[in-house]
């Protein structure tokens, strides 16, 4: 009894390999592939979802961009008001600033316009010193 059963143990044992690996190795291969595709396929949404972000930042970050230069042109219209409405009626500042301005203006050729708005030119005087 105890030869049929280590033989009955031995047949047992060998069908059950041969079942693993007639059903059991294509079984354990389709389950693997497909976890294989579904960590693909959260990797991809992962992916996905990481664009979609950065893209938001980058809008984000261009709209406040374009406010901080919205804000910086409105500060500087007011500054150019504020600066336009002082010099109203105050020709004399205007001509001493314009004067003062010359003292920095060394070896360089002022054009200056006459009653009717043309310069005067002088282009000769450039030939001559060199």
């Amino acid at each position: 009894m105890n030869k049929i059963m280590s033989a009955l143990l031995v047949v047992v044992m060998i069908g059950a390999v041969v079942w693993s690996f007639a059903f059991g190795v294509p079984m354990y291969m389709v389950w693997q592939q497909q976890k294989a595709g579904e960590a693909e396929l959260a990797r991809a949404e992962q992916n996905r979802q990481v664009a979609v972000l950065e893209a938001k930042a980058k809008l984000d970050s261009a709209e406040s961009l374009a406010q901080a230069e919205v804000k910086r042109a409105e500060g500087t219209a007011k500054a150019n008001q504020i600066i336009g409405q002082s010099l109203k009626g105050n020709e004399a500042y205007i001509h001493w600033l314009w004067v003062d301005t010359l003292k920095d203006s060394k070896d360089q050729i002022i054009y200056i316009p006459t009653e009717a708005g043309v310069p005067i030119t002088e282009s000769f005087r450039l030939k001559e010193s060199k």
